[in-house]
């Protein structure tokens, strides 16, 4: 089993998930920290960038800060998947509840669940510690930066995204997680045979997904296929629809 170590809270932005509104200074962040250890890798490895400071110090310094948080989250996903070739991945993880049944379920997968809010990280983190899951991880990490951190020998095999944030206002609907840039590098870090299951509540975003999906060159929408594992979570309980979409990727 993996031992995290200390863990240690820091800010966060608001994630592409479902949350309330962090509170967010005006001022730049300090320099992030680096790893105590690669033995023992923190599951905080990042200080997200937030919007208010990159309008503060330039595009320059936020894709410095950007580079900077990949190159981290890279080591520090060297040392937990070492060895490993796939992956199970839960994008927008919550409090782990859904994850950490999964991973107890299926012992022969190894999981890999992020989220962008640090106390959801550390409730996720004490279900993985509590059910002794040596074969689930719980990270803070954003998507895009996780994906590209990502070893280029570890491959997606299954990917869940369960109750994402829908920005239900058309202003908003570029913070979207599904459009065509993110299932284009979902699609280069997966393989032929991945399954994508994506789970809402919204029907907006019920649809904008599918429309997403028929258009891209590789992922199929799968109607029919029955959703693989059902664990109630702390989101799902305050839905009051389910509308899932699974897509399987193509050569």
């Amino acid at each position: 089993m993996i031992s995290w170590g200390h863990i240690t809270s820091g800010p966060s932005i608001l994630s592409g998930f479902r949350s309330p509104h962090e509170p967010c200074i005006g001022l730049p962040l300090p320099p992030p920290q680096p790893l105590l250890s690669l033995a023992s890798p923190s599951p905080f490895p990042l200080n997200p960038l937030v919007p208010e400071h990159t309008k503060v110090m330039g595009k320059e310094w936020a894709d410095a800060r950007r580079a900077a948080n990949v190159a981290r989250l890279a080591a520090t996903l060297a040392t937990a998947l070492a060895g490993r070739t796939s992956i199970t991945f839960e994008l927008g993880c919550g409090h782990g509840h859904w994850l950490a049944a999964y991973g107890a379920a299926h012992p022969d997968e190894f999981c890999v669940g992020i989220d962008l809010i640090t106390h959801r990280v550390e409730r996720s983190v004490r279900k993985q510690t509590l059910g002794k899951l040596d074969n689930v991880i719980f990270l803070k990490a954003e998507a895009m930066e996780f994906l590209e951190a990502l070893p280029a020998a570890i491959v997606l095999r299954k990917i869940f995204i369960l109750y994402p944030d829908p920005w239900p206002k058309k202003k908003h609907h570029k913070h979207r997680f599904i459009n065509a840039e993110s299932l284009d590098l979902l699609a280069k870090r997966a393989a032929a045979g991945t399954r994508l299951h994506f789970r809402t509540d919204d029907a907006d975003y019920f649809s904008w997904t599918n429309e997403f999906l028929a258009a891209h060159a590789r992922w199929q929408v799968a109607p029919g296929i029955e959703w693989p594992f059902e664990q109630k979570t702390f989101f799902e309980e305050r839905m009051k629809d389910k509308r899932d979409v699974i897509a399987d990727l193509t050569d």
